[in-house]
């Protein structure tokens, strides 16, 4: 997602009145913000916006327009990174509703802006002087047209209320998963085949029952391990029905808002609106690339459904049982246990947590020529941490990079799941540095396998964001095409999959055990195993993302009643997935394929790094070609660069169906 489709999210920034200096010698950090701060400088920052909004219009030269775009950019992201952070990170529910309430009221004038026939004009007339201000210029009237400035009044004034309509529904929507405090209570008995650390950890009410949280550190190892069917099942609905049936119109309604929306523009669905600025172009070319997987993996996925049914009645001894949602992730793990000899649970001992983020911040550093220096700043809670960065010479440090906020266990009001926020932009021109935020909810004691990857993917962002080197803040880091956006995050979770680097462990945690070459050729093997399946659910989510974004889209709970219903294990009657699939009100509606689009990119770009993945020539050459570029140039002509070829599809579909 550009920075500029950000404005429409708002959250935006403090102001100056000239291009910023060069960074001071104490690097910066971004404010905490608390309820009262925010209550008090939101609606003074809406009217500073405005004002340097006029002065920008009163300029009738195209000349600077560049320039002045991007110190606006920049006021707007310094206000925007505290106030996100606060949105998703704030302990305190009052400043957390103060940051939704101020983004609410801030969010039009992302429209307001980009509906400005004076600075529209100031664009469209100004003339490049090279490549980069070339791409600018022309994500800046991307922009203009999408907000609608070419449309009638009318309908301009229609497309601002739509857009500040979608917003507040997005919020309210993000606030009732975030917020939702359901526990799942669980009697001493139906805690049966979890380990002692996993019920040490877990709260007990008065009468000594289990209060589980919906969070996934309690989730993820209950479903894996948990040997009571019932309970599994209570735990899989309370989880699937996360932000409930309050949800179900407020998606509706941002569905036919944005059906609405392309009308204006005179497109026929939201689809085909959005995707035409995107890497795919258009709907078909999207179905088409999920046509292709479906043909992949839809035998794969009866075929490890099937495996798994059958492991279930030799398990039960019942022939004829059935294979329920609940019973998956339980099954896969037994199966993985008996066939291939991997314990997710027993590799905590492996991945210890605080070694694991060691080993992150030290793949970087070893691949990208980079220092982490810990520093004490103030920070939204204890636990979080924050990390200078610098270019490593020598022994030393070189030139200051950026910062890194690490936010790595769960607690009551955080975001729920696992992202990156880019919290303040790069911009070379203003000598400005990056500063990302980890979000992450960790198991304190160890991750298994798939929880390492989830970390590894997450620092794939925030590495995106941190090593940019992009002239205007708003094409910094991951203000990409959307279906590359995923690249850099899948990309950086080879690292936590291969003996190469993995061999970094013994540096890092000498009294822990370490795994053996046997060890990690067993994980790749019990890594294949189910791959069809988890493709397919990937393909099922993408053709829903899709099906509520083309011509006359149903109900989004009905749509999904009859999408989930056509896979081999059906649909659960009374539960409310699209209540907490949270993509689809953010920048995923019509691009969650991007997932797998950027997949396909991921496993190309993994030839040019020969084999070996801490190869410094490669690993400089990867940080040069596609990190550090951000939206300056388009993403195919970026992995064109890094590979000296043109990208193709081969080692993803190997992949999908197990062969890689």
């Amino acid at each position: 997602m550009t920075r500029l489709s950000a404005l429409a999210a708002l959250a935006l920034a403090a102001i100056s009145s000239s291009t910023p200096a060069a960074e001071s010698v104490v690097p910066p950090t971004i404010p905490i913000v608390d309820a009262a701060t925010i209550e008090t400088q939101c609606d003074a920052k809406l009217v500073a916006f405005r004002s340097r909004m006029k002065a920008m219009e009163s300029v009738r030269s195209s000349k600077g327009i560049f320039d002045a775009w991007n110190r606006l950019s920049i006021e707007i992201d310094d206000f925007g990174g505290p106030i996100g952070a606060a949105v998703n990170l704030s302990t305190d529910k009052a400043t957390r509703e103060a940051a939704d309430a101020c983004t609410a009221k801030l969010a039009p004038f992302s429209t307001e802006l980009f509906q400005s026939e004076a600075l529209y004009a100031r664009v469209r007339d100004a003339k490049p002087v090279d490549a980069i201000q070339t791409s600018y210029r022309k994500l800046l009237l991307e922009s203009f047209e999408d907000s609608g400035v070419t449309l009638p009044k009318d309908q301009r004034e229609r497309v601002k209320s739509i857009n500040e309509r979608i917003t507040t529904l997005g919020l309210e929507y993000d606030k009732n998963v975030r917020d939702d405090a359901t526990t799942v209570v669980m009697q001493p008995d139906e805690m049966a085949g979890l380990p002692e650390a996993y019920l040490a950890a877990q709260k007990r009410d008065a009468d000594g029952a289990y209060v589980l949280p919906l969070t996934y550190p309690a989730y993820r190892p209950f479903l894996e391990l948990a040997s009571k069917p019932d309970a599994r099942q209570r735990y899989w609905i309370a989880m699937t029905n996360k932000g409930g049936a309050q949800n179900l119109p407020l998606l509706d309604e941002a569905v036919r808002l944005r059906s609405e929306l392309a009308g204006l523009y005179g497109q026929p669905d939201y689809a085909t609106y959005l995707l035409r600025r995107r890497m795919v172009g258009d709907p078909q070319t999207a179905y088409r690339f999920l046509g292709e997987v479906r043909t992949a993996v839809t035998d794969l996925e009866k075929k490890d459904i099937e495996e798994l049914r059958a492991f279930k009645a030799q398990d039960l001894k019942q022939p004829d049982a059935r294979l329920d949602r609940w019973d998956v992730a339980y099954y896969q793990e037994k199966l993985r246990k008996a066939r291939y000899n991997v314990d997710q649970e027993a590799l905590r001992a492996y991945f210890p947590t605080e070694a694991s983020v060691a080993y992150v911040l030290k793949v970087a550093e070893t691949l990208y020529g980079i220092r982490f220096e810990a520093r004490q700043v103030a920070t939204w809670h204890p636990t979080t941490r924050f990390y200078d960065v610098y270019e490593a010479q020598g022994a030393g440090r070189g030139n200051y990079v950026g910062g890194v906020y690490l936010d790595l266990f769960p607690r009551e009001g955080k975001y729920g799941h696992a992202h990156a926020e880019g919290a303040r932009g790069e911009s070379s021109l203003a000598h400005r540095t990056p500063i990302s935020i980890l979000v992450v909810n960790l198991n304190e004691k160890g991750l298994n396998e798939d929880e390492l990857v989830t970390l590894m993917h997450e620092f794939g962002h925030v590495l995106h964001g941190v090593l940019s080197k992009a002239r205007y803040v708003d094409q910094s880091g991951a203000n990409v095409q959307w279906d590359f956006a995923e690249a850099p995050s899948q990309m950086f979770e080879e690292w936590a999959m291969r003996e190469e680097p993995l061999s970094l462990f013994t540096q890092i945690c000498k009294d822990c055990p370490h795994l053996t070459h046997g060890q990690i050729g067993q994980m790749e093997a019990a890594r294949k195993f189910g791959q069809g399946a988890a493709y397919a659910r990937q393909l099922l989510l993408a053709s829903y993302d899709l099906a509520l974004t083309t011509p006359v889209p149903a109900g989004a709970l009905q749509t999904w009643e009859k999408l989930d219903g056509a896979t081999p294990l059906g649909h659960v009657a009374g539960t409310l997935f699209p209540a907490n699939f949270t993509h689809l009100m953010d920048g995923y509606a019509a691009g969650y394929y991007g997932y797998m689009w950027s997949k396909v990119l991921v496993l190309d770009m993994l030839s040019g790094f020969h084999g070996h993945l801490m190869k410094p020539v490669d690993d400089a050459r990867y940080r040069k070609d596609i990190l550090s570029r951000g939206g300056e140039v388009p993403p195919g002509q970026m992995v064109q660069d890094f590979l000296g070829r043109k990208p193709n599809s081969d080692a993803f579909f190997q992949e999908i169906t197990g062969k890689r």
